[in-house]
């Protein structure tokens, strides 16, 4: 759920460099394209703190998922916001609607959850996409996106990414499709085989990471709309 640091799947062409924003009274960091064809935010796991400095640097949660992939999303001509925990996500959201909409709201593990707290309370991305989600009790949590939202009619048009494998306790592949079926119709899965498992099943170096399929998950998230 967390970031472990590892080397980063992806460069980030001199051009689209990382710069500290303030968004809601919060600091997160930007990536943003000349001409980006649509954003994402993406809301790393664990504690969510991703410590952003005066310039770009992102010195939390660095191994973590989506972290680690922020540039191969630039890469693909989207403007990227890696949010900090302290982030208000309707704040965000207004703040790259403003440079490019559609607008993804993409979290992972811990961070599903914070998706579904920020459109609880108001946050309206054009789309989410929940990658090792916290989805329903089956999950493992009594912690979970349907009981956060309560009903399906507050969920946007989603899509679920999890590995068959994902053997962590909070995010096991069992709490999929009561997801899926209570979404009444709203979100879809994908699911990933393959990979690397290592250490802790609960952290980013596991299938619960995707460790060694950053790409597949960086063309699923990235292509959804």
């Amino acid at each position: 759920m967390g970031g472990i640091p590892m080397l980063a799947a992806f460069t980030c062409p001199a051009a689209l460099a990382d710069e500290t924003v303030t968004v809601g009274g919060s600091r997160a960091v930007l990536i943003k394209p000349a001409a980006p064809r649509g954003s994402v935010i993406l809301l790393p796991g664990g504690n969510g703190a991703i410590n952003a400095g005066d310039n770009g640097e992102i010195r939390g949660l660095r191994g973590n998922q989506l972290v680690r992939t922020r540039h191969a999303y630039a890469a693909r001509g989207l403007a990227v916001l890696v949010a900090d925990v302290s982030t208000d996500l309707r704040s965000a959201v207004d703040y790259m609607a403003a440079i490019k909409r559609p607008v993804v709201v993409i979290g992972t593990s811990r961070g599903t959850l914070r998706a579904a707290e920020g459109i609880a309370r108001g946050a309206r991305p054009n789309a989410l996409v929940l990658t090792s989600g916290f989805l329903s009790p089956e999950s493992g949590s009594g912690s979970n996106v349907m009981a956060i939202l309560g009903s399906p009619a507050a969920l946007p048009r989603t899509l679920v990414i999890h590995h068959r494998q994902d053997s962590c306790r909070f995010t096991l592949p069992a709490g999929v499709d009561p997801f899926i079926k209570w979404s009444a119709g709203r979100a879809r899965v994908s699911w990933l085989t393959g990979g690397v498992a290592e250490g802790d099943p609960c952290q980013a170096r596991g299938h619960h990471g995707f460790n060694g399929l950053d790409g597949q998950v960086v063309g699923l998230a990235g292509g959804f709309r």
